[in-house]
């Protein structure tokens, strides 16, 4: 069985990692979850700045809740 609950990564309009030679304009990323629970758990988690990233660096990813249909 699929597991039911995700989140689609995009990223933003504008970004140079849409360009052509690295990741392409049409670029995404999905994360599936078991339940809406931990679905949303990781979300929460995927919107705080990452520790690693340097001070002034900012996540170019745009973030949306997805469910499958059964």
């Amino acid at each position: 069985m699929k597991k039911r609950y995700g989140i689609r990564i995009t990223l933003p309009e504008g970004s140079t990692l849409l360009k052509d030679h690295l990741l392409g304009k049409d670029w995404e990323a999905y994360r599936w979850y078991d339940s809406a629970e931990a679905r949303d758990a990781a979300f929460e988690d995927m919107l705080r700045q990452p520790g690693n990233y340097r001070q002034g660096d900012i996540v170019q990813q745009v973030l949306h809740k997805v469910e499958r249909s059964e």
